[in-house]
């Protein structure tokens, strides 16, 4: 790794979640950019998280359990 970090609030990932690009950009640059998200942004993103899945009829259970599993600091 190159020394490059970015931070990541909760507009980003709930954007993980819900989305494929910014998951793959993410995902894509793991090996080159360390990535860290505060409490408070998962705290936001899990708070306003499932309003949103269930406006798209999406199971907010499945995409919790996304987030949870992606904690990433």
């Amino acid at each position: 790794m190159n020394g490059k970090a970015i931070v990541l609030d909760a507009n980003i990932l709930i954007r993980a979640v819900m989305g494929k690009r910014v998951r793959e950009l993410i995902f894509g640059s793991v090996t080159t950019v360390k990535f860290f998200a505060p409490d408070v942004a998962y705290a936001d993103a899990r708070k306003y998280l499932p309003a949103l899945l269930i406006k798209r009829g999406i199971d907010s259970s499945a995409a919790m359990l996304v987030l949870d599993q992606r904690r990433l600091s």
